[in-house]
C-alpha cells in the first residue's frame, strides 16, 4: 500500500506531541504537515526539543477560512469547541478526519451543547461521526471518514463496564467510578491547580458531580445497555506526568462467582490487541501502561458486600488520546491495527 499523507492541526499540545511521535515511527504513513494558530512558522523542536533529529517539519499557521491541506488523513488535536471550525472543510475535501476533542463524540447533539455550553457549528457532520473506541465501534469505524476519538476518562470507565451492559447481573444505577489522572490530562496551558507548587505532593478531587466527561460515559453505556444509565464519577488530579487509574464499584443483583465474571471479560476482550484482563488478584498500575496503547483491567468480587470492583489503567496521552486515534486510523486504512503502536 502506498503510504498515506498525514496532517495534524493543533500541533503544540501534549496529545499532539504523542501523536507526532507515533506517526513519525508508523510504517504506513508519512507525516506531511503540522499546523496551529500562529502568525508565522515555528520550528517543531522549539516546542518539543525531544523530537530533535527525528524530523525537520515546521509548524505552519492555519486559518479555518484557508484549509488547503495536502493530506489523506487529518488529525485534529485542538481544544474542545474549536475542532468543529476545522472539521467540515477537511471532510468535504474528501479527507479522513480524526478529532481528538469532544466535538464529535456525542450522538445526542443537545447533550453536547448542554455539556460544553456552546451551539454546535457542524451538526450535519456530527451525524456522520463515529465514536472512536475501537473495541466497541470497530465495524462502524471501518467505513467512516469522521471519527470523534473517545475521551481519556471515558475510555478508562467504559471499557471496564462494557461487558456488563448486556447482562442482568448488576444494578445499572449503582456504578461509581473513582478516577485519578496525571497532570498532562489537564493540557499544556497551566492553571492555578496544575502549577508545580499546587499539584506536587498533593492529590485533589475536582469537578465533583459535574465533570464534562460524565455525560459522554453515560451516553455510551446507556446505548450499550439499552436503558438510561446514571453513574457517579469523581475525577482526581494526582502528582504524576501521565496515566489514569479508575476504580469502579458496581452492585450485583444476585450472587455470582468471580470465575464466571472473569470468564465474561476474557471472552469479551479475547480478540482485542490492546485490552489485557489481568490474572486473579492482580491489578493495574499506571506505570505498567505508560507510553503504551494498552488498557489493563483487574477484577475483584467482594462477596461480603456483593459488589464487583473493577480497576483499569491507561496512559491518558496514548490509549486516552493519540494512540487510540491512530488505532482508529489503522482500522480505516485497513492496515494492521497495532501498526505504530
Amino acid at each position: 500500500m502506498e503510504k498515506k499523507k498525514i496532517a495534524v492541526i493543533g500541533a503544540k499540545g501534549f496529545a499532539a506531541r504523542e501523536l507526532i511521535t507515533i506517526l513519525l515511527h508508523h510504517p504506513d504513513v508519512d507525516l506531511l504537515s503540522l499546523y496551529d494558530k500562529l502568525d508565522k512558522n515555528e520550528a517543531l523542536v522549539s516546542n518539543f526539543p525531544e523530537l530533535r533529529g527525528l524530523t525537520d517539519i515546521a509548524i505552519q499557521p492555519i486559518d479555518p477560512s484557508n484549509m488547503n491541506i495536502d493530506a489523506d488523513v487529518v488529525f485534529l488535536a485542538l481544544p474542545h469547541k474549536v475542532s468543529q471550525e476545522y472539521a467540515p472543510s477537511c471532510y468535504n475535501a474528501g479527507k479522513i478526519v480524526i478529532d481528538l476533542s469532544a466535538d464529535f463524540r456525542f450522538e445526542n447533539i443537545d447533550l453536547y451543547e448542554k455539556t460544553y455550553a456552546i451551539s454546535h457549528q457542524a451538526k450535519d457532520l456530527n451525524r456522520k461521526s463515529v465514536y472512536g473506541l475501537p473495541e466497541l465501534y470497530r465495524d462502524k469505524i471501518k467505513t467512516s471518514r469522521m471519527i470523534g476519538s473517545a475521551g481519556c476518562y471515558p475510555t478508562s470507565v467504559i471499557l471496564p463496564c462494557a461487558p456488563l451492559m448486556s447482562t442482568d447481573w448488576i444494578d445499572f444505577n449503582s456504578i461509581i467510578a473513582d478516577s485519578k489522572s496525571g497532570v498532562s490530562g489537564a493540557g499544556r496551558n497551566p492553571s492555578p491547580i496544575t502549577h508545580y507548587v499546587s499539584c506536587n505532593e498533593s492529590i485533589r478531587a475536582y469537578s465533583i458531580a459535574g465533570h464534562r466527561h460524565t455525560p459522554e460515559i453515560e451516553e455510551k453505556l446507556s446505548l450499550r445497555a439499552g436503558k438510561n444509565i446514571r453513574i457517579q464519577f469523581t475525577p482526581h488530579l494526582t502528582p504524576m506526568d501521565r496515566g489514569i487509574l479508575s476504580t469502579i464499584y458496581v452492585n450485583l443483583t444476585s450472587e455470582k462467582e468471580e470465575v464466571d465474571i472473569r470468564k465474561l471479560y476474557e471472552e469479551f476482550y479475547r480478540a482485542e490487541p490492546f485490552v489485557r484482563i489481568l490474572p486473579e488478584n492482580q491489578f493495574p498500575a499506571t506505570k505498567h501502561v505508560s507510553f503504551t496503547n494498552f488498557c489493563d483491567i483487574g477484577i475483584k468480587l467482594d462477596k461480603r458486600t456483593n459488589r464487583l470492583i473493577l480497576v483499569s489503567a491507561i496512559d491518558n496521552l496514548v490509549k486516552g488520546a493519540s494512540g487510540q486515534a491512530v488505532q482508529c486510523m489503522n482500522i480505516i486504512l485497513g492496515v494492521n491495527e497495532t501498526n505504530g503502536l
